[in-house]
C-alpha cells in the first residue's frame, strides 16, 4: 500500500458518497464537540467575571446559566426549522442570503468562518494548555503539542467524514459518561446532606468581596459565559453529512447535543453554588479550573478524578473537528456563489473539501504560532462570530415563513423572531462588554473578509464578460503562425521540438540567443550538419537559425524583443513559441536544473502579447 493510500485512505468514488453518511451516533462527536466542550470553560468564563464580588458571586451563577439556557433553548428551536427548511445544509449563510440578501449573507459567513477558524485553535490551545498544567514539563513543548494535535485533527479530517467520527467517538462518550457521572454523584450527596455537602478535596477559599454587584458587571458576566453556546450552529451547516434521511438524523443529533449540553451547564452551575467553587486567577500559580475544582470536591483526585479531568482534556483539543466538519463546507457554499475561489467547491481523493481543510489548518497553525501556543486572549472573540450566525440566521428565517406562508408558518416565525431578539441581544450586549477586550478585531476582520467576498466575485464576474461570446467560428484566415523555437543546442529534446515545430507551420525561427562563441560556433557546424543537409536532401525549407547576441548572458528580454520585432514586420501574423522541457521521473532531480523552461512560460504568460502562444513539448526523461 502506498504511503498517501496508508495515510489518507484509498480514493472514494462519487457513487459512494452514500455510504459516508453518519448517523445520530457518529455525528455528535463530528459536529457536537465544539457545542460540548464549551461546558467545560462556559461557565468558568462567567464566574471568573465574578471574581471581584467574592463568594457572592457565585449566587449569580445561576441566573446567568438559566438565562443562557434559555437563549440556547430558542436557538435550538430555531435550527431545527432551519434543518427542515434547508435539508441540504441550511447554514446561516444560505439562510441569510436567500431571505435578507447578499449582504447579509456574506456577513454571516464571515462570521463563522472567524468563529471556525477560532474553534480550532482555541479548543487545541485550551485542550494542551490543561494538560500541560497537570504536567508542568510539558511547558517547553506547548506550542509544539498544539501544532501536532492540529496535524493529526487536519490527516483524519482528510480520510473522510464517517472516519472523523470514529476516530472521535470514544473520547466524547467518555467525557459525557464521566461528568454526567460526577454530576450526579454531586447532586445525590447535595440531595442527602443535611446542609452544605462537605467536600471530599476543598475548593480555595474565595477571596472577600472587593467590588459591587452591577448591572454592567453582571452583563459582562453573561457575555462570558455565552461562550458556552459557540458550535450549536454546526449541525444546521452540516446537514448534509448526514445519511438519509438527512433531516431526521440531523435533529435527533441537535436534539442530543442541546440536552447534554444544556444539562451539563445546569449541573455545573447548580454543584458550584452548592460546593461554594469560585473561579481562580488564569494564569496565576495556584490556579485550577472550575470543572477541576468541582470534580475534585465530589470524587477526590482519585481514577475518577484523573478519567473525567482526562476526557475534558481530549474533547477540548478534539472540539478543533467541529470547525474542521463545517469550515470546509462553509467555504464551498460560498464558492458556489463565486464570493470564495472556485477550488473551494471541488471535493477531494475522500469526498471532503481538501482545499477548506487545509487552509483551515493553514490559518489555525499561523495563530497558534502567533500567540506561542497560548491563546486565552481570543476566547471572548468567540461569542461574536457565534451570535451575528446566529441572529441573521434567525432573521432570515423569519423572511422565509412570511414569504412561503402555510399551516404552522405564522408560530415558525414568532418563533424564529424570539430568536433573533434573544441572540440579538445578547450580540449587543457580547459587543458592548467585550469591544475593549479584542471584539474590535472581530469587526475589523468581518469587514475585511466581507470587502475580500466582494472583490472575488467582481473578479470571476469580469473574466465572464470578457470571455463569453455568442460570435459563431470564423474558418477564415487560419494562416499558420511564425513559429519561434528557442535553441540551447543540437539534441534530442532540440530534434523532436523542432520537428513539432515544422508539423505547424513552414515559417520557423530557430532562435539562439548567444553569450558564448563557443557555443555558438559548435551549434552552427551541427545547425548546418543535422538540419540543413537533411533538409536539402528532402526537398523541405530549412528552419532559419537566428542568432542574437546577448554580452550580458541575459535570455528573457532579448526574447521579448525579438518576438516583439517579428509582430511589428508581419501585422495579422500569430506566433507560436515552442518551448522544449525536461520532465523527470523524481520530483526531487528538478532540483538539480535551473528551470529555464517553466520560467520562461510565465515570462511570456504575462508578457500579455495578444498574438503569441505559447506550445509546450516534453522530453520524459526514462529511469
Amino acid at each position: 500500500m502506498a504511503l498517501h493510500d496508508w495515510l489518507f485512505g484509498r480514493p472514494l468514488a462519487t457513487e459512494e458518497e452514500e455510504r459516508q453518511g453518519v448517523g445520530t451516533w457518529a455525528g455528535i462527536p463530528i459536529l457536537g464537540l465544539d457545542a460540548l466542550a464549551s461546558a467545560a470553560y462556559g461557565p468558568e468564563a462567567a464566574l471568573t467575571v465574578l471574581l471581584v464580588l467574592g463568594a457572592v458571586g457565585i449566587e449569580y451563577i445561576g441566573p446567568i446559566t438559566l438565562l443562557i439556557v434559555g437563549l440556547l433553548f430558542l436557538v435550538y428551536l430555531s435550527y431545527r426549522q432551519t434543518i427542515a427548511a434547508y435539508p441540504t445544509g441550511g447554514g446561516s449563510y444560505t439562510v441569510a442570503k436567500e431571505n435578507l440578501g447578499v449582504g447579509a449573507g456574506l456577513l454571516a459567513a464571515a462570521a463563522l468562518m472567524i468563529d471556525y477558524v477560532l474553534v480550532v485553535a482555541v479548543g487545541i490551545s485550551a485542550g494542551i494548555g490543561a494538560l500541560v498544567s497537570a504536567i508542568p514539563d510539558l511547558q517547553p513543548y506547548t506550542l509544539s503539542l498544539c501544532l501536532v494535535v492540529l496535524g493529526l485533527i487536519a490527516i483524519v479530517n482528510l480520510r473522510g467524514t464517517r472516519e472523523s467520527g470514529v476516530a472521535f467517538a470514544l473520547p466524547t462518550y467518555l467525557f459525557i459518561v464521566s461528568l454526567f457521572g460526577v454530576l450526579a454523584v454531586g447532586l445525590w450527596k447535595v440531595m442527602t446532606a443535611d446542609a452544605r455537602p462537605e467536600p471530599i478535596l476543598p475548593p480555595p477559599g474565595v477571596s472577600p468581596a472587593s467590588g459591587a454587584v452591577g448591572l454592567w458587571l453582571l452583563a459582562k458576566a453573561f457575555a462570558s459565559g455565552c461562550t458556552a453556546m459557540t458550535g450549536v450552529e454546526a449541525v444546521s451547516n452540516g446537514v448534509a453529512s448526514f445519511q438519509e434521511p438527512r433531516v431526521r438524523y440531523a435533529r435527533r443529533t441537535l436534539t442530543a447535543i442541546i440536552v447534554i449540553l444544556a444539562s451539563l451547564l445546569i449541573g455545573i452551575a447548580y454543584l458550584c453554588r452548592a460546593y461554594g467553587i469560585g473561579a481562580t486567577e488564569p494564569g496565576t500559580a495556584g490556579y485550577d479550573s472550575v470543572l477541576s475544582q468541582l470534580v475534585a470536591a465530589i470524587v477526590g483526585r482519585g481514577v475518577v478524578y484523573y478519567v473525567t479531568i482526562g476526557a475534558t482534556l481530549a474533547v477540548l483539543c478534539l472540539s478543533a473537528n467541529t470547525g474542521f466538519a463545517d469550515f470546509p463546507r462553509l467555504c464551498r457554499a460560498v464558492a458556489q456563489n463565486g464570493f470564495l475561489p472556485h477550488g473551494f467547491a471541488h471535493r477531494g481523493r475522500r469526498l471532503v473539501y481538501t482545499r477548506g481543510i487545509v487552509v483551515l489548518t493553514a490559518l489555525s497553525a499561523v495563530i497558534l504560532i502567533a500567540f506561542n501556543g497560548v491563546t486565552d486572549h481570543l476566547i471572548p472573540l468567540f461569542a461574536v462570530g457565534a451570535f451575528l450566525a446566529f441572529t441573521l440566521s434567525q432573521t432570515g428565517m423569519v423572511a422565509h415563513w412570511i414569504k412561503v406562508g402555510g399551516r404552522g408558518s405564522r408560530w415558525a416565525a414568532i418563533v424564529n423572531a424570539l430568536g433573533a431578539i434573544g441572540t440579538g441581544s445578547a450580540l449587543l450586549v457580547v459587543l458592548v462588554a467585550k469591544f475593549a477586550d479584542g471584539a474590535w478585531v472581530t469587526v475589523l476582520l468581518l469587514t475585511m473578509l466581507v470587502v475580500a467576498f466582494v472583490g472575488v466575485r467582481r473578479h470571476y464576474r469580469a473574466v465572464a464578460r470578457e470571455l463569453t461570446t455568442d460570435e459563431p467560428l470564423d474558418p477564415l484566415g487560419l494562416d499558420p503562425p511564425l513559429v519561434v523555437l528557442l535553441v540551447r543546442g543540437w539534441s534530442r529534446i532540440t530534434r523532436k521540438a523542432l520537428r513539432v515545430a515544422m508539423r505547424i507551420s513552414p515559417n520557423v525561427y530557430a532562435l539562439h540567443i548567444a553569450a558564448d562563441e563557443l557555443r555558438l560556433q559548435a551549434l552552427e557546424e551541427e545547425w548546418a550538419k543535422f538540419v540543413c543537409d537533411p533538409c536539402r536532401n528532402a526537398g523541405v525549407t530549412s528552419p532559419e537559425l537566428v542568432v542574437v547576441t546577448s554580452p550580458y548572458r541575459r535570455l528573457y528580454a532579448p526574447l521579448i524583443e525579438f518576438i516583439t520585432e517579428l509582430a511589428r514586420t508581419h501585422p495579422g501574423r500569430s506566433i507560436a513559441v515552442v518551448v522544449p522541457e525536461l520532465v523527470e521521473r523524481r520530483w526531487y532531480h528538478y532540483l538539480l536544473h535551473n528551470q529555464t523552461a517553466a520560467i520562461i512560460k510565465g515570462y511570456l504568460y504575462f508578457s500579455r502579447l495578444e498574438r503569441v502562444t505559447v506550445i509546450n513539448v516534453p522530453w520524459y526523461m526514462k529511469d
